[in-house]
């Protein structure tokens, strides 16, 4: 099947004091990690959203920006993987494991996800209201990966926003499943995520 990948390097990163994506993280730019990943996984068709160097304009929100890029990709492509450039330490082994299920082709949408094993509480200001049952509950990562027309179906039918671009296709009516995320596979929201992913790296390292 013919893939191509969307990796979202957009933002303004208020939450973190600067753009995240233009950090560093053992000397490379975490966009870039995220690029050399795809490329290490043998995904040869790579759309960068974003102000970074060979990066087109991304839009207002992160799905506006998932729009711009899939106007980069043609319609010849069957399978599109939407990656956030805030995961750095994605690895070719997780991009590789989305798209093995992917490749069964009886679904439209693949996305990672890691089981809750945190104790989850409902707080309305400062009180907690109720425990909340975790069974079944996921955390969720990228890369996500659609089929081409159905993505682009789910962005021109559904204006609204969504946190991901699997919450669109689940709008849709499309079938989305999950395998196994990566625990390392983290999200840099604020500072001290970056020495976290620094730790990481060094565990990652360790196991290559």
């Amino acid at each position: 099947m013919t893939t191509w990948t969307i990796v979202v390097a957009g933002g303004s990163g208020t939450r973190f004091g600067g753009p995240k994506h233009r950090q560093m993280l053992d000397g490379v730019e975490l966009w870039q990690r995220s690029v050399d990943a795809f490329d290490a996984a043998g995904i040869e068709h790579i759309v960068v959203v974003g102000d970074v160097p060979g990066g087109i304009p991304g839009g207002s929100r992160r799905r506006d920006s998932v729009a711009c890029g899939l106007g980069a990709v043609p319609d010849i492509a069957d399978w599109v993987l939407i990656h956030d450039a805030a995961r750095p330490l994605v690895t070719p082994q997780l991009i590789e494991r989305v798209l093995a299920r992917a490749s069964m082709g009886d679904v439209d949408g693949v996305i990672p996800a890691v089981p809750v094993t945190d104790t989850l509480k409902r707080v309305q200001d400062e009180a907690v209201l109720a425990t909340v049952d975790r069974n079944g509950l996921s955390t969720v990562q990228t890369p996500q990966a659609f089929r081409v027309p159905v993505l682009r179906a789910a962005h021109d039918s559904d204006i609204t926003d969504a946190t991901d671009d699997a919450g669109l296709v689940e709008r849709a009516d499309g079938t989305v499943v999950a395998v196994m995320g990566d625990p390392m596979n983290i999200k840099i929201t604020n500072p001290g995520d970056l020495e976290i992913a620094r730790v990481y790296l060094e565990v990652l390292r360790g196991h290559g």
